[in-house]
């Protein structure tokens, strides 16, 4: 007797100009599970319309399995034991991953440069570099960057404007300690910046106590205000340090 696959039933639209990501997903989760999928498209919007108000549901796609609807990807997803991301939750993932890929640029940087992965200069790329960085993700949308910015800055809080100033001070900041070029300029703007964020964040969250989100990463970010951005302040303090010792 040959062996029988589980079997399961999708609905996921399929439109001329629509093809649903999460019905592509939800298809490959369930062949990844072993099952033999009855792929059935929503080839138009009407249709799809019709199939929810028959099954009384608001989204596509919808899986079927032994006769039972799952429900969409998220919920095929709680189905088998996996995670299931929640939009609401804070995450370090993002400056996690910022961190490590500007590591590496500062260590192949350095490689082409020199010829050795880890010099001194590795060292104040990664700093410089993920300066630029993260300025890139404020500049994205500086009016949602400085509208979080708002809600701790000391200095933002004084004088609005510079909420919106801060991600070009810093990408400034950066590229000109990238080059080791306006060394006047570049260190009193990360010393400055660098200094005034260190307080605030300080004060945000060790001394008022405050459960906010960072904007270090940009005004949509769910990381939460704390360790990382008061690391990002206090790099750009020591690398404004660490390049003005040539000048005492």
């Amino acid at each position: 007797m040959g062996f029988m696959a589980k079997q399961a039933i999708l609905h996921r639209m399929v439109m001329p100009g629509h093809i649903c990501p999460y019905g592509l997903k939800a298809k490959h989760l369930l062949e990844s599970r072993g099952f033999a999928v009855d792929d059935r498209w929503l080839t138009t919007r009407e249709e799809t319309d019709a199939f929810k108000a028959e099954h009384g549901v608001k989204t596509t796609p919808q899986t079927f399995i032994d006769g039972k609807r799952i429900g969409g990807y998220d919920d095929l997803r709680g189905h088998f034991g996996l995670k299931v991301a929640d939009p609401d939750a804070t995450s370090y993932t993002p400056v996690i991953a910022l961190f490590a890929m500007t590591a590496l640029m500062a260590l192949a940087t350095s490689f082409s440069v020199y010829g050795e992965i880890f010099t001194l200069r590795a060292a104040e790329w990664f700093i410089s570099f993920s300066m630029i960085v993260l300025a890139l993700l404020k500049l994205q949308d500086v009016d949602k960057f400085a509208t979080m910015f708002l809600n701790y800055d000391l200095l933002a809080r004084r004088w609005v404007p510079y909420a919106s100033i801060y991600p070009f001070a810093e990408g400034l900041a950066g590229v000109l300690m990238t080059a080791h070029a306006l060394d006047w300029l570049s260190i009193p703007v990360a010393l400055f910046i660098g200094g005034i964020g260190a307080i605030s964040v300080f004060k945000a969250v060790y001394i008022d106590k405050r459960d906010i989100k960072c904007a270090c990463v940009g005004g949509s970010s769910k990381v939460p205000l704390g360790f990382v951005s008061l690391t990002e302040n206090l790099m750009m303090v020591a690398m404004a340090l660490w390049m003005a010792r040539m000048w005492l």
